[in-house]
């Protein structure tokens, strides 16, 4: 008797392992739009131009390309930045001129002392298939050339947005214990060195590094909403007050099974497509899209009524 009820139990917890498997795959794959072509398997930025056209870049170690993909997901021009290098692109921005900005920023071992954002024309104004960026240039102070300690690794960053005339940077935690804080600094939008200064913190989650850590930013065009993309979850901010990201409404869209995600950006104020690097052939390299009036949201905060967007 005590066999088969152990028999039972395992039966059921196996069923029940494999409907969340299967839920969560559907969680994620529902949403997949493209694939995208293959030359863009480490796709670690994208951002859509002014004639809604969809632009991609590639992580450390490709070209100082970004890539403009058709509807189908294939490579259907590409554009060579002559002055660039791309040591670790990470994430892809733009400003409300169409200006795209390039954050050559990943850092992995917190042992880079200055890092580069690549600040380009509009794509559309761009009619060869190269073109020279303005560079900008910055440091986090707290890098003063003493060693970083465990606990404080929290400077590598692989997300970014534009917000009047400034850029936000959110830091992807490598802290030993992870305590699973991003961290946001301040830089101008032009050609220069800056000090990077501190602004804000934000606590997603502490359960393992690789389902917390913050791969992608983006704003939506109205400036009224912000997004974080883990490999899990799309961090959802609303009704905050100018550039404290943090304190409005604050909720979770739940992505389902675990992929390398690592770009994410807004088509129109209400539709999010984000992206997720190829493994092995067998899971990602695809585009997703996402209605957020449609979305299934897990409230984390709610601000007080009086903090509103200016």
């Amino acid at each position: 008797m005590l066999k088969k009820s152990i028999l039972f139990t395992t039966v059921i917890v196996f069923i029940a392992l494999a409907s969340f498997v299967s839920l969560s795959v559907y969680t994620l794959y529902s949403k997949k739009q493209l694939s995208v072509d293959p030359k863009l398997k480490e796709i670690s930025g994208i951002e859509f131009d002014k004639k809604k056209r969809l632009w991609a870049i590639n992580d450390g170690g490709d070209d100082p390309k970004l890539y403009r993909l058709g509807e189908d997901g294939a490579i259907k021009k590409e554009i060579l930045v002559t002055n660039a290098k791309n040591i670790d692109w990470e994430d892809m921005t733009q400003n409300k001129f169409g200006h795209f900005f390039l954050g050559d920023f990943g850092n992995n071992k917190n042992d880079r002392k200055w890092l580069t954002i690549y600040k380009i024309e509009n794509p559309i104004d761009i009619k060869t298939e190269t073109t020279e960026a303005e560079i900008i240039k910055f440091t986090y102070p707290e890098m003063d050339g003493t060693p970083i300690t465990p606990n404080k690794r929290n400077f590598d960053l692989e997300a970014f947005v534009e917000y009047k005339r400034h850029l936000y940077l959110f830091t992807k935690n490598r802290t030993e214990p992870f305590d699973g804080i991003t961290n946001v600094y301040k830089v101008g939008d032009h050609a220069a060195n800056f000090d990077a200064q501190l602004i804000d913190s934000f606590k997603t989650c502490t359960t393992l590094e690789k389902l917390c850590w913050i791969t992608s930013a983006a704003l939506s065009p109205d400036r009224t909403k912000l997004v974080l993309l883990d490999s899990t979850s799309i961090w959802l901010f609303e009704n905050f007050k100018g550039d404290k990201f943090f304190s409005g409404d604050v909720s979770r869209i739940d992505l389902g099974i675990v992929t390398q995600k690592e770009a994410i950006t807004f088509y129109d104020d209400n539709t999010l497509i984000f992206t997720d690097e190829e493994f092995k052939g067998l899971v990602g390299g695809n585009a997703y899209v996402i209605k957020l009036n449609e979305a299934q949201k897990t409230v984390i905060r709610q601000a007080p009524k009086t903090a509103v967007n200016k």
